[in-house]
This record gives structure tokens, sequence and C-alpha cells, in this order.
């Protein structure tokens, strides 16, 4: 049934609320700017649904893959610094370098088709790989939920049941219109509860600029000019061989989920594409890379609402807290029980939908080649943080289990017992 445009409104502020807590996280770490970060973030997804012909129901919002090599250019420079905007500059022409590695590989994916794409990621791959990155995110999701300050909180686990009791009741209970709204009532509710428990801040709202791109300090790092320097190109656009694989495994887990075959169409060569072009475009103006986020593909998954457009609206929205610095103050005084609470959900339907494409595929685990491929990929992938390569260059667990299984599916023999028959 359609959606009145008041319902794909509330829709896409979800999706808004569930992306916000990781993608400001980065520029906390790395020391690159909240409104520019949001911003990018927005713009992003927007250039990703113009390539992918507005069929895909992907948010992009800022990588963590890339912390490491940003972190190695800035170091401990900060905004303000006399040298900032010089190293910034550098982190602007890497990234960009990082945006046209995406785009050879899609042409390169153009041109060798799918089928190619397809052969190297069987159900056996992508089944454990989808529940490996759901696994991976739960540790983040049980900080948040369950800890405050630092430290074991029953206040903060009360606040957490709270907020799955919320989702459990609206999502199963809930009819017409509030079904489909289970994330936004949860965070209500789970804000209410914590304005008694002292969990609120508001001081992210009071400091925060009513206009953020009228900030001097804001614009000179949006004007600051991208400079291509050999160090930090080799530091930062190597990442983007390992975010690659772990861009299939997003695209693949979305797919399940809407139940449509977005690596046929619009073409996984498509998807990178525009995942490229956002990380690019967010380099030119000083943002973090972007990427597709699997906490939006979880709301998906909860609420059953797989209109592009909605994601859309979610954009436009990143957007306006991008250049209104006060919404964005209040979206980040929601208490870290509460998001974390939502996170259990969000990462626990991604796990979800890789069991399901392993029920639907009638895999055989019975068979050793099935055990083998899953065992490895499993362990490889949630046991694995990073793997150095080089000084600057990591490989993240999730990549390297990608590699390992899509390996081995090659080069183990299928037998006909590997899929249970009728």
């Amino acid at each position: 049934m359609e959606k009145t445009a008041a319902q794909k409104l509330i829709l896409g502020i979800q999706h808004v609320l569930a992306m916000f807590g990781a993608t400001v996280l980065v520029p906390a770490l790395t020391g690159l700017n909240t409104s520019i970060t949001l911003f990018c973030a927005g713009l992003g997804t927007l250039l990703f649904h113009w390539i992918t012909k507005r069929k895909v129901p992907v948010f992009l919002g800022s990588s963590f893959a890339f912390i490491g090599g940003i972190c190695t250019i800035l170091g401990d420079s900060r905004m303000g610094d006399g040298d900032y905007l010089e190293k910034l500059a550098s982190v602007k022409g890497a990234l960009i370098v990082a945006g046209l590695v995406y785009a050879v590989f899609a042409a390169l994916i153009k041109l060798a088709g799918y089928e190619k794409v397809n052969k190297l990621l069987p159900p056996i791959v992508t089944g454990p790989i989808i529940i490996v990155i759901g696994l991976r995110l739960s540790g983040s999701a049980i900080n948040s939920a369950f800890y405050w300050n630092g430290e074991f909180s029953m206040k903060a686990v009360l606040v957490t049941l709270a907020v799955l009791a919320t989702v459990i009741c609206i999502s199963v209970f809930a009819k017409g219109i509030y079904n489909l709204m289970p994330i936004l009532f949860a965070i209500i509710v789970g804000y209410l509860v914590c304005i008694p428990m002292g969990f609120i801040d508001m001081t992210p709202m009071r400091e925060a600029h009513a206009l953020s791109f009228l900030d001097r300090n804001i614009m000179d790092q949006v004007l600051c000019m991208p400079v291509f320097k050999a160090d930090a190109i080799l530091a930062i656009a190597p990442i983007a061989l390992v975010t690659l694989i772990e861009h299939v495994g997003d695209i693949t887990t979305n797919s399940a989920v809407v139940g449509k075959n977005f690596m046929i169409d619009p073409g996984i060569h498509r998807t990178i594409l525009g995942d490229g072009i956002a990380t690019a475009a967010a380099g030119l103006l000083g943002g973090p890379a972007n990427t597709t986020y699997g906490e939006n593909t979880g709301v998906l998954a909860v609420t059953k609402n797989y209109d592009p457009a909605v994601i859309r609206i979610a954009a436009v929205f990143a957007i306006v807290l991008g250049l209104f610095g006060k919404i964005g103050g209040i979206i980040t005084s929601i208490p870290g029980p509460v998001t974390g609470g939502i996170s259990i959900v969000l990462y626990g339907m991604i796990s979800s939908v890789g069991v399901r494409i392993l029920i639907n595929s009638r895999l055989n685990f019975g068979n050793s080649r099935n055990l083998m491929i899953a065992a490895l990929i499993f362990v490889l992938g949630i046991g694995c943080d990073s793997i150095p390569v080089t000084g600057t260059v990591t490989i993240s667990g999730l990549a390297l289990a990608a590699v390992v299984g899509m390996v081995l599916a090659a080069i183990l023999p299928a037998g006909t017992d590997d899929v249970i028959q009728e």
C-alpha cells in the first residue's frame, strides 16, 4: 500500500536516527567536522541513488575502515591548529583517489559481467558473511546499551530493556502505520526514561552553531583545495580495495532483505560506482569516506518498508542536520543506552538475514565442504579485528573472511550433496 507523504517523512526520520550515532562517531575519532560529515552523508546518499537509478534502498554514512588512514595523516592536528588545513588538503586528495579506485573496479565489473561476481559469492559465502556483518557490530551495541561512562550501569540496562520492549511490542502487536515506526517509538520511550536518570546532556545543542556553514572554520575546511600527496594516497586509497569487498556483502544483504537482486538490477557496477562517487564528493568537501550502512538495512528488515524514496528523505534530513547545528545537537543528546538498545535489534536482524539465506538455499551442513567454508568465515570474520598489511594499511576481519570464503568456494570441489535434495 502506498504511503502518504507524512508516513514517508516519519519513516525517513527513523533512518536518520539509526545512522546518526555511527556517522558522527567517525569525525569525533578522526578530527573531521561533524556538520560537514552529515552534509556529505546526505549528499553522498542522493548521488548513490541517482547513479543506481533510484532503485536501491541504501543509506551511505561515514566509513570506519578509513579511520586509521585518516588519523595517520591528520595525527593530533585538529580544527584551528596551524597545520590542520594543510593536512586536511592531503586527506581530501587521498579520499578522491579512493573514490576513483571504486570507479575503476566498477568499470572492470561492467566489462567482465555480473556472472563472474556471482560465481565468486555463492550462498555458502554470502550467508555466513552477512551473519558476520551483524555479529561484528554486536559488541558496540552491547557497550552502548549496558555501559555508561565506561562502567556497567543497571540504569543503562533498564533503559535498554525499555527500548527493546517497545521495539518488540510495536513490531509484533501494533497495526497499520504504527507497525512501521518501532524505532521512532523506542527512541522516544528510551529518551523519556533517561530524563529522570540524568542521562540527558544538552550541551551539544547549546554549543552548536545555528547555521553550521556560517562558521568561518567550517567554511575554511570546505573551501580548502585537495592536494594529491603520495604518502597520504598510499595511506588511505588502498583501503578502498578492502571496502569494495564489504560493499558487495552489504549490497547482498540489502538484496536479501528487500527480496530483489540489486547485483543484477541496477547492477553491482552501479552500486560500487555510486559508493565511489559519494566518497570522492565527501573527500572534496572535507568529510570522511562514505559507505553503505548496515544500520539502515536493519531498519528495512524491522519496518518491512523498502521504498528507496524514504531513504532519500533521510538523506535530505541528514543535509539539514549538517546545515542546522542545533537540530543535530538535539539528536546528539540521545543517550548511548537508547541507541545501543536499538542497535541490538538492528544488528541482530542483519545476522538473521544471513541465516535466512542459508535456509532458503537448502545448504547441507552435513557436507564437509560447506562446514569448512562457513567455519573459517565465522572465526576469521568475528575473531579478527584488523590485520596489518603495511605500516598504514590494514585489512578488516570481514574482508579477510570474505576473501578466504571466496577462495575456498572456488577451489574446493562441489558435490551432489552440497544442497539438501527434495
